[in-house]
């Protein structure tokens, strides 16, 4: 019961993020001090230690981007190709990574508490000290990353394995 209400409550969290964020792209307006990428082409860039709140990275090309330490929460990668991109100790809580392509990224210490993330493709990636806590993923996505789980989050305190409620 605990884990179905959990799941609804994020399905509405996201749900209402992703209405918004269409509202947004409808009307043609942006939040205030955010970027908007849409389908934009930035592979290799270098968003390290920046505050990205905001942003927006749907459908963009990030392969082998760097978001080392970026404060990164409630951004946008919808869609978004993030292939080997280093996102060492970034915070994506709340994010929208839902259809992206993280396979051989560093995921090493970030924090995806609250992500949406049920359709990611998440093969070949580090986790060690990443924070899972109440990120949406698909059963064999979670089972697999379970497979590659270890260390602690040095800002939750929580450890990997736990995160992803591995058995």
């Amino acid at each position: 019961m605990k884990i179905a209400a959990r799941i609804l409550r994020n399905f509405i969290f996201k749900a209402i993020n992703i209405l918004l964020c269409l509202a947004l792209i409808v009307v043609g307006a942006k939040p205030a001090g955010a970027d908007v990428y849409v389908k934009a082409f930035l592979e290799g860039a270098d968003f390290s230690g920046r505050s990205l709140q905001g942003y927006q990275f749907n459908e963009s090309d990030l392969r082998n981007s760097s978001f080392v330490n970026a404060d990164a929460q409630g951004v946008s990668f919808f869609a978004a190709n993030m292939k080997e991109s280093n996102l060492t100790g970034a915070d994506l809580s709340n994010s929208t990574l839902d259809n992206a392509r993280l396979d051989k990224a560093n995921l090493t210490n970030v924090v995806l508490e609250g992500a949406f993330a049920y359709g990611t493709s998440f093969n070949n990636v580090i986790i060690d000290g990443a924070d899972f806590t109440d990120v949406d993923l698909r059963p064999p996505v979670r089972q697999k990353l379970c497979q590659l789980a270890k260390g602690q989050n040095p800002k939750t305190k929580r450890l990997t394995r736990a995160t992803l409620e591995c058995e």
